[in-house]
């Protein structure tokens, strides 16, 4: 076949290099070897990913929880600063704090990264994300896809998305029949928007600010790129010595605090959240200031400096609280449990 110049017509001069997607192969290799632990078998390059389910202790019934996501629109922040080595991290972190929410440890991820047209350097730093993620909570990347798809995304842009396993024994489970009257709620301090909120972010930098990634956050040092793209955190380390302690958890993402406490609560009870226990990071009050975004849309949009929710009786807060300082992330009492209609309520 022939363009209408004449010229032949081949897979490349179409949009789609199977060159780079060759190299960009033999880039992250080591990356996803990086990443392997006990229970993974096969090779790299496999049309599919094998793990071997662990053995259940005791002979009880073991469940895998799985979960799939994205980063949203933060991935326009990283394109536009020419900054691809984190938002791979901050997509396993995502995943594996979901999967967590129900006890669950990880036990694998893929993922799946399309281009409009493949980098392969750019792959490359994409799936080293991705690999620090997966080292950091302890799961092994066995697979995924990477794809090249021009006319869908322009050439320098490209989607990720990505999807993990983990295994719970069923009687550890977390969730809101185990949320009693009475019980504590502990709050785990964020590291900044995490991955949620980034379309009304840009929206006020860009509108209202006008600011761009390589400007000056208002009222800090750093650039904006410097505090948008910080990783969004990881919870395992902090939660995972206290789980058999925890009676529910709740990561804070889109819906912001009372959305995803919401999503634990039995009907019969309220969670009381008071606002008064920590003091909102600058950064969202900057931007609601530079937004004039009203507080209640602010705390739908954003975490507003909690990540994480962990819902026990009392006798066990100061471990969960011990136990989060421990890994190098801040905890504090957030509020308290009270008979109600299955709502959370910020005082």
């Amino acid at each position: 076949m022939r363009d209408e110049s004449g010229t032949p017509l081949d897979y490349r001069r179409a949009g789609v290099d199977i060159a780079a997607a060759d190299e960009a192969k033999r880039r992250i290799r080591g990356l996803v070897e990086s990443t392997v632990t006990p229970g993974v078998r096969g090779a790299f390059g496999g049309f599919g990913g094998m793990f071997r389910i662990p053995d259940a202790i005791g002979g009880g019934e073991r469940l895998l929880v799985a979960s799939a996501d994205g980063v949203g629109t933060k991935i326009r922040i990283a394109i536009d600063a020419h900054r691809h080595d984190t938002i791979g991290h901050d997509l396993v972190n995502h995943c594996a704090n979901d999967i967590l929410v129900q006890g669950a440890a990880p036990l694998f991820f893929l993922d799946y990264v399309a281009f409009g047209r493949l980098d392969p350097a750019v792959a490359a730093s994409i799936v080293a994300g991705v690999a620090a993620g997966c080292r950091e909570n302890g799961c092994a990347l066995i697979g995924g896809e990477t794809a090249e798809m021009p006319g869908v995304y322009a050439p320098t842009d490209y989607d990720l998305a990505g999807f993990i396993v983990g295994i719970v024994d069923a009687a550890a489970t977390l969730g809101a029949d185990r949320v009693r009257d009475g019980d504590a709620i502990v709050g785990l301090a964020s590291n900044g928007f995490h991955t949620n909120g980034y379309s009304l972010i840009r929206r006020i930098l860009s509108d209202r600010l006008h600011l761009g990634v390589q400007d000056r956050f208002p009222g800090t040092d750093a650039t904006v790129a410097d505090v948008l793209l910080r990783v969004h955190r990881s919870y395992g380390a902090a939660l995972r010595p206290v789980l058999a302690e925890t009676h529910a958890l709740a990561h804070i993402t889109g819906g912001g605090l009372a959305g995803n406490v919401e999503r634990v609560l039995p009907s019969g009870l309220d969670a009381v959240i008071r606002l008064d226990s920590w003091v909102v990071p600058h950064e969202f009050a900057a931007l609601g200031a530079g937004g004039d975004v009203s507080p209640a849309e602010m705390f739908r949009a954003f975490n507003m400096g909690v990540g994480m929710v962990a819902i026990a009786a009392p006798p066990s807060v100061d471990r969960i609280i011990d136990s989060a300082r421990a890994a190098g992330t801040g905890a504090w009492v957030l509020g308290e449990v009270v008979r109600g209609g299955g709502h959370a309520i910020l005082r």
